[in-house]
């Protein structure tokens, strides 16, 4: 039965912490793709695991693997550097752009000066949006979705549906870590794949990055330099790394 067929496949992922299809095939040979995908899909919803290609993740695995220290803490953490950070791009939020606001501590600190003017925000920060909704003119929209509650954002499936229906002017993001090799990453899968749609779709992407992060590798990558338009820091970058941004043709803000 499919029930009793969906336990099973739910074992094997929590034992070994993930799934491809191929074993799948070689444990039910009886049965298609497309029905052990949706099997896959199932177990999804159910918040069991993330559909990859080729297979599955236990999310506990991947919630095991990095995750962020909670955010309570990072808040505490460089705030001077993130405070100059936002004056640095302060200028660029002019009225009636369509602006997306990253989550993180990083962005909190540029939404908390965010002038009380008529813009449309988007945003996968629970906080970020009751931080816009004080003021009155700011029309601001969260993308709903699973809650990290050591980032305070949004993401999986449904905030990635929302997106399609959104256009962005100016994309302010932040990540957990960057390098040259790896790009821009973050320890939360959700939030990776969120984040890249964003990237994808805004007109222009800031960075926003705190020196802090510089040469730190996190498990996701959501863009490399070749993807963003500006990155921010709260001072200069090292000169071998700014030699690379400037390659990329990605516009300093240090």
């Amino acid at each position: 039965m499919a029930s009793e067929r969906k336990e099973r496949i739910r074992a094997m992922v929590e034992d070994k912490g993930e799934v491809r299809l191929k074993d799948l095939h070689e444990i039910f040979p009886d049965l298609s793709t497309m029905t052990l995908r949706r099997d896959l899909d199932a177990l999804e919803k159910e918040g069991e695991v993330i559909r990859t290609h080729g297979g599955a993740v236990s999310v506990k695995k991947l919630m095991g693997k990095g995750e962020e220290n909670p955010y309570e803490t990072r808040a505490q953490e460089n705030q001077e550097a993130k405070q100059k950070i936002a004056q640095k791009v302060l200028h660029l939020l002019e009225p009636g752009r369509s602006l997306y606001f990253d989550s993180g501590s990083t962005i909190m600190h540029l939404a908390e000066v965010l002038p009380n003017e008529r813009f449309s925000v988007v945003t996968s920060g629970l906080n970020i949006a009751l931080e816009v909704q004080k003021r009155s003119q700011p029309m601001v929209m969260a993308v709903g979705g699973l809650v990290n509650r050591n980032t305070l954002s949004m993401s999986g499936p449904g905030a990635m549906n929302l997106l399609d229906a959104v256009n962005i002017d100016l994309a302010f993001m932040a990540a957990s870590g960057f390098s040259v090799e790896r790009g821009f990453t973050v320890a939360n899968l959700y939030e990776s794949q969120l984040k890249r749609k964003v990237v994808e779709q805004a007109q222009e992407v800031f960075v926003l990055v705190d020196s802090s992060k510089i040469n730190k590798n996190l498990p996701f990558t959501y863009a490399t330099l070749n993807d963003i338009d500006a990155l921010v820091c709260e001072k200069p970058l090292p000169p071998e790394i700014a030699e690379w941004v400037k390659k990329a043709n990605v516009r300093i803000y240090d």
